[in-house]
């Protein structure tokens, strides 16, 4: 199994497409197998449902037939109390080896499973790469990932980036850094750095106004029919603004790694600039981040995008008030999930359905980001205004709505309170398999808690209420070239392994606690 595990890995992903690839179960502690704990074989029978369900209409480069081989030579496998919550996550595995698609330019992902018109080359549509990164840095494989940004960075004309790359704003540099955070490699950064300076410096001419704010029309931002803004709208809004001050952060560390002071210092200021701006979106009188208008006045309506800042660190502590939004039924939260806009505003579901509404419904490309900034609310400085058992509930519940008749399903959008997917008719062929947000990002890096780190480090801080499930395991996580095990049993009598919270590396027990809390581990210390 060893030897035929490393082989397979180290195929190119072209090549993996026949259902005979076959990966044997069963690691022993102390190889570098990829399993310590769990047995792929126990699981494959969620693939086995999925695959019963489709009718596979469209096959890009991984067939279902080969699904379950892919999944279990490539993700981390994860096994908790609740059979529903766990097939959501092996469900997400399975959608987004869908949109794998072997191209000239490498292995590409896409957002919809079919062609549509406002796509560039080879289906590929920029809105959502932040997040396909953020799902995808999980993979033991990522080679795919490196054809996926330089195709956007370098897969235009004359080596420049693909053409529609700037259709939609987006932060790609920034999400980059945090994937390097997983694999503890910054060469493709490093590689990418003058494409990623020089198409920074393209949105400045494109989007900056001279007070050094970004506008963007609601639409490039992926969230047309916004109750703040409109299609030829050029608001100030918290999405792009905080995009670039995250994009400019992450420019300038690596800029610094590779020793080119000038540009490090020179984007570092760009992103302090780019604080201010967003520290100027602050509506005190709703105590909440809104879009400004071209004549400087607020929206005067709270959205979910008004909780980006703190997805990348640009919220001032004491705004943490912000988020008792989101359970107050007024506000954000409802039966089925996140609105995107509050639910008092006279304006709420007010555009009419079926024409990508951003003005209440729940959109999971919106939930991703909200619950992504929540949890660096959570693990941040103290506050009163939501919890961990916030966090869990609102994942339970974007879990739960990933259905439809009856199986599972991901969608664009759906009604806050009967959980009805809202695209319908001949649309809907489109919309089915939806890769448009992260649900997996969001089980491994916040409720397990992973917590990549810049250093030879391993964090890790589950966001799981004490009070919440006895126990869960993920398993075989790639992380700076280890493979990492979390196992969770409040009594021991789960996995054998006693009670608790226990961290293993490559198999081997590095770090334990009675109760659910951090433990950090220093990699480097474990080889000496």
């Amino acid at each position: 199994m060893s030897r035929n595990y490393r082989y397979l890995c180290s195929l190119p992903i072209a090549l993996l497409l026949s259902a005979a690839m076959s990966v044997t179960t069963g690691p022993q502690a102390g190889t570098d197998e990829p399993y310590a704990i769990l047995q792929p074989d126990e699981f494959a029978h969620y693939i086995d449902r999925f695959n019963a369900n489709d009718d596979q209409s469209v096959v890009n480069l991984v067939p279902n037939d080969a699904a379950w081989s892919w999944i279990a030579a490539r993700a981390p496998l994860f096994t908790c109390p609740s059979a529903r919550f766990e097939e959501i996550y092996y469900y997400r595995w399975w959608t987004y080896r869908k949109h794998l698609k072997q191209t000239p330019r490498g292995v590409l992902l896409t957002e919809f499973i079919t062609p549509v018109s406002h796509a560039g080359a080879y289906n590929t549509i920029a809105c959502a790469v932040g997040h396909h990164l953020a799902e995808g840095r999980w993979l033991r494989e990522q080679a795919f990932l490196d054809d996926y940004a330089r195709f956007w960075y370098t897969g235009g004309d004359d080596g420049g980036p693909a053409p529609h790359f700037h259709k939609f704003s987006s932060w790609v540099p920034a999400a980059l850094v945090e994937r390097s955070r997983v694999t503890g490699d910054d060469a493709l950064l490093a590689e990418l750095l003058d494409p990623m300076i020089a198409d920074y410096r393209t949105w400045e001419a494109e989007r900056r106004l001279p007070d050094g704010s970004f506008w963007q029309f609601d639409v490039r931002d992926g969230m047309e029919e916004s109750i703040s803004g409109g299609r030829r709208v050029q608001n100030v809004r918290p999405t792009i603004n905080s995009y670039m001050a995250a994009n400019a952060a992450a420019i300038a560390g690596v800029a610094e790694r590779a020793g080119r002071a000038d540009e490090a210092r020179q984007f570092r200021g760009k992103a302090e600039k780019l604080r201010a701006v967003v520290d100027s979106l602050w509506n005190a009188d709703a105590q909440f981040y809104e879009v400004r208008r071209p004549d400087g006045s607020f929206s005067g309506a709270r959205e979910l995008i008004g909780y980006l800042p703190w997805r990348f660190d640009l919220a001032r502590s004491e705004r943490a008030i912000a988020w008792r939004q989101i359970t107050d039924r007024d506000g954000f939260w409802a039966p089925r999930g996140l609105t995107t806009a509050e639910r008092r505003h006279p304006e709420f579901r007010t555009h009419g359905t079926g024409t990508c509404e951003w003005d209440g419904a729940c959109w999971p490309f919106a939930t991703s980001q909200t619950l992504d900034a929540l949890a660096r609310v959570l693990r941040g400085p103290p506050q009163d205004a939501v919890t961990r058992r916030d966090y869990f509930e609102q994942l339970v519940t974007y879990a739960e709505a990933h259905q439809k008749d009856g199986v599972a399903y991901i969608g664009e959008y759906y009604d806050e309170v009967t959980g009805q997917w809202l695209i319908t008719g001949e649309k809907e062929r489109r919309s089915r398999f939806y890769n448009h947000s992260t649900f997996n990002d969001l089980v491994i890096g916040g409720l397990v808690g992973i917590v990549p780190q810049e250093d030879d480090s391993l964090v890790v801080d589950p966001l799981l209420p004490a009070d919440a499930w006895g126990w869960f395991c993920l398993d075989g996580v790639k992380y700076h070239g280890r493979i990492a095990t979390i196992l969770w049993d409040r009594n021991g009598r789960r996995f054998g392994r006693g009670a608790g919270l226990c961290l293993l590396i490559n198999g081997k027990e590095v770090a334990r606690r009675e109760t659910l809390g951090p433990l950090r581990v220093r990699l480097e210390s474990l080889e000496q």
